[in-house]
């Protein structure tokens, strides 16, 4: 089917929209503005026969009113970043595949996400991310990361990119030049990263390189600025960065994708249509409009009107029509392909998660070769997971760790804030001082400072004290003497699961920290 400017458009627009099933609105935005893709987060996701059942139905418009079918789409990265349900398998995260020192296990996560997101109806991983978490104030990236050594993220990344491959879906390699150094998250402002292409060149770009070579599909721009290379403009608005360091200097000859257009440092900074355009320009091929369907409907409409007006590039448009056209080809190319979800065996890859979390725990200060005994006399500390960047996944009511760790052992769990006050540590002394041991979970405790103070007071008032660091690891860095300290990296029903375990029957740990203190 010839595609006329506006389905050209929507070919390369990938829109998210709300709700867990296909409405009248949803079909009429399909039909109107020929949306060729989508993306699905956590919101349009019941249970897997239901996705199954949207994913199937999306394949169907999107054939009917366009001619081709759709790329669909998920940030399915492993940990504190999974869009599936509870009834899927979700695998850990990188920094934790990392931390088992074994890049095998970053294959298997790969192919087992991949074949799982196949049978319920997608084709295209947002995943790996190829950051190296160079800095640890890091609040966006640190456990999506496989690390802070470029060689090593290299390796853990084609790993899954291969799995991922073999799984039967595309991957995208993210954030292209690399959102590893940076103190502020995108999703929020606009971070800026003063280094020059000499140093990227031995850090961030190394990771992208190795990707290239190996034939990654998918390269995801970042909405950070790089003075060094285009002094005004984000990475995904910048020519330079997109066509000149991407395409031309590194030879990427596969898709690239941006970030999400609404995120705050475009929408906030220059307007999420007014980067489209830009991004465009740069040499973007897909450009994600991943929440709001005004905002794509919008999009379509000024970019139509400035391809018919001439003021975009036609043949830079059919070049990236022949390369959209060539993956869909390629992960599309059984035209009458029925998702059956009782093809993944889920139970094996449930086991195979468990079995990375027990070898991911990384003892970072052990005082003695013996934990203290964990039981009903035990009190539990821990604040909820919280929502510190809108890329983590924090259901409303989720369960938290003081909560299951107390019902658990039947000891006494409490909820603390993010930032305890001093009035909730004051009334927490004396059950400190009662406890045989006293278990702690931090979240981030190296940005959120007040929960070392927490650990600090834990110190003085029990000589039995272990603190589990559920998100990065840097809140392990400097821990009173006495404390007992391990690496979790993320804070999911599964890892917290696999601590009760090791609590109730210690074991030697084996993880390995992927990062330095």
């Amino acid at each position: 089917m010839d595609l006329s400017i506006r389905g050209k458009v929507g070919q390369r627009i990938v829109a998210g929209f709300p709700g867990t099933t296909i409405d009248s609105e949803l079909e009429d935005f399909i039909r109107t503005y020929k949306i060729g893709n989508f993306i699905l987060f956590k919101e349009n996701i019941v249970d897997a026969n239901q996705l199954s059942n949207l994913c199937e139905g999306l394949q169907q418009l999107t054939k009917k009113y366009t001619g081709h079918r759709a790329f669909i789409t998920i940030d399915q990265e492993g940990g504190m970043v999974t869009r599936l349900s509870e009834d899927s398998v979700n695998i850990p995260g990188a920094m934790a595949i990392a931390a088992t020192r074994d890049e095998k296990n970053a294959y298997m996560a790969g192919r087992i996400t991949g074949q799982q997101l196949r049978t319920l109806g997608f084709n295209f991983d947002l995943a790996p991310v190829a950051d190296i978490n160079s800095n640890m104030d890091n609040p966006v990236i640190g456990v999506r990361s496989y690390g802070d050594e470029p060689d090593q993220v290299a390796k853990y990344c084609v790993a899954m990119m291969k799995g991922l491959t073999d799984g039967g879906v595309l991957a995208s390699a993210k954030h292209f030049p690399g959102h590893g150094d940076t103190n502020v998250d995108s999703h929020l402002g606009l971070p800026k990263v003063h280094k020059s292409l000499e140093e990227m060149e031995l850090c961030e770009l190394v990771s992208f390189k190795a990707l290239i070579e190996a034939g990654i599909p998918a390269i995801m721009s970042s909405h950070i600025i790089f003075p060094a290379l285009e002094e005004e403009l984000p990475a995904t608005m910048s020519r330079k960065i997109i066509t000149g360091l991407l395409k031309e200097k590194l030879g990427f000859k596969g898709l690239v994708i941006s970030d999400c257009m609404e995120m705050s440092a475009i929408k906030k900074y220059y307007g999420s249509i007014e980067g489209i355009k830009h991004a465009i320009e740069a040499g973007v091929d897909l450009i994600f409009v991943s929440h709001t369907m005004s905002v794509a409907r919008e999009a379509s409409d000024v970019l139509t009107g400035l391809y018919e007006k001439g003021e975009l590039s036609m043949d830079e448009m059919d070049a990236s029509i022949d390369k959209i056209m060539y993956y869909k080809d390629k992960c599309l190319c059984n035209e009458n392909e029925k998702h059956d979800t009782n093809e993944f065996d889920v139970k094996a890859g449930i086991e195979f998660t468990k079995e990375l979390l027990r070898k991911s725990l990384t003892p970072i200060q052990m005082p003695s070769d013996n934990l203290p005994v964990v039981d009903h006399n035990s009190l539990f500390l821990g604040c909820m997971p919280f929502r510190a960047t809108n890329v983590f996944n924090i259901d409303a009511g989720a369960f938290q760790f003081a909560d299951y760790m107390a019902k658990y052992f039947n000891g006494n769990g409490i909820l603390t804030s993010p930032q305890p006050t001093d009035e909730e540590m004051e009334a927490l002394i004396q059950p400190m001082k009662e406890a045989s041991t006293v278990v702690i979970a931090t979240y981030n405790a190296h940005l959120y400072k007040e929960q070392l103070k927490l650990v600090e007071l834990a110190a003085k008032s029990n000589t039995n004290v272990i603190v589990f660091a559920l998100r990065n690891p840097y809140d392990l860095k400097d821990l009173p003497a006495n404390v007992y300290g391990i690496a979790v990296y993320e804070y999911t029903l599964k890892s917290v699961e696999a601590l009760a375990e090791y609590m109730k029957q210690p074991y030697e740990l084996s993880g390995k920290l992927p990062v330095k203190m």
